[in-house]
């Protein structure tokens, strides 16, 4: 595959992969250290692996752009978040070739984002985004990279903390406006997410046996759920067909914007001041969802079949989302001491029973 040549003082080695010729020099006068050297490559070659004169030419660039196709080519809906981290890689790597990006210049970067006051959770996906590149890198054939560098991750305090219990969220219904009302009672009850239902059309409504279907594709996670609809929510898909009638347009959004023109897109500056208005100016919209969660396992749903219901796929995101408060450790507290009382009656009874 390749043969041995003397260049003044010290050997060299001549190799091709693909057609192509490579040249090294193996920086030794003698002989047996250039076999070995070109052992090695021959090795490299042999093995699919890309030899190292050719991973040294390999840039972050490169590396991005392949990530970047590898999203476009399976349609991945994070794409333009992945972007954003990119954008903020290549402010560090940019001119950076794959083998200089080590542990250490990794960690540089974690100090210059956390310098720039970034989210350890904001960094952290970043950093996962460059280690993917890193692994598509290597899974390539050839190889681009040879070895993925460990990447130092930072502990995050992702616990969500919001959500609204029933009496806040009654006095916040009655503060928005009337069109936002049905599309927030529909959050509420079902948990989904907010894209989920201002996407959701009439084909994916079954009115007669109260069924909401969404499709793979529709979903952040592409799979299928099936919702049964309540008698709540029964009423609001009805209200909202009837308003459908009644706007002349028979659009196929379900819910419909201020005036029926279309679907609901933009509503932060309504939903901001009713918020503020009840108290509550830092809720967010996805508190719903948080909100849907703990409802259904206080209801005594297994939290089995909440996950299906609501679309977590992990138990740790899940887990995030079933929130626990003083009341609920109050009321466990509450419920261990009647089942303790009640323990104890039945052995003191059958102690009585006994002497007697």
């Amino acid at each position: 595959m390749g043969s041995i040549y003397k260049r003044g003082n010290n050997y060299s080695i001549k190799y091709h992969i693909n057609g192509i010729t490579y040249r090294e020099s193996s920086g030794s006068h003698l002989k047996s250290v250039a076999k070995q050297f070109l052992a090695t490559r021959e090795g490299e070659i042999a093995q699919g692996k890309l030899p190292g004169l050719q991973s040294d030419r390999i840039t972050f660039d490169e590396l991005a752009d392949d990530f970047l196709t590898d999203y476009r080519i399976n349609g991945k809906k994070t794409l333009k978040r992945a972007q954003q981290s990119i954008q903020k890689l290549r402010e560090f790597f940019g001119n950076d070739r794959v083998i200089n990006i080590t542990t250490s210049r990794l960690k540089k970067y974690v100090l210059t984002r956390l310098d720039e006051d970034a989210a350890n959770g904001t960094v952290n996906r970043e950093l996962s985004a460059l280690r993917r590149m890193f692994n598509l890198g290597a899974k390539c054939t050839p190889p681009k990279v040879n070895q993925v560098p460990h990447f130092p991750m930072l502990k995050e305090n992702n616990v969500r903390k919001g959500f609204f219990e029933l009496v806040d969220f009654m006095e916040l219904c009655n503060v928005l406006p009337d069109y936002l009302k049905p599309f927030v009672v529909f959050a509420y009850r079902t948990g989904l997410r907010k894209s989920e239902i201002t996407n959701l059309t009439w084909a994916q409504v079954d009115r007669v046996n109260g069924i909401v279907s969404l499709n793979p594709g529709e979903t952040k996670n592409n799979q299928a759920r099936t919702l049964p609809l309540d008698n709540v929510l029964k009423e609001v898909i009805s209200q909202q067909w009837e308003a459908r009638k009644q706007c002349g347009k028979l659009l196929p959004f379900v819910f419909l914007n201020q005036g029926g023109t279309g679907q609901i897109k933009y509503f932060r500056k309504s939903w901001k001041s009713a918020c503020t208005t009840i108290g509550k100016p830092d809720m967010k919209f996805h508190d719903l969802r948080r909100s849907a969660v703990r409802n259904m396992v206080r209801a005594g749903t297994p939290e089995k079949v909440v996950m299906i219901a609501s679309g977590h796929r992990t138990r740790s995101v899940f887990d995030r989302y079933n929130i626990v408060n003083d009341s609920d450790l109050r009321l466990a507290a509450e419920k261990q001491a009647a089942y303790l009382e009640n323990q104890m009656g039945t052995i003191l009874g059958t102690i009585s029973k006994k002497t007697d």
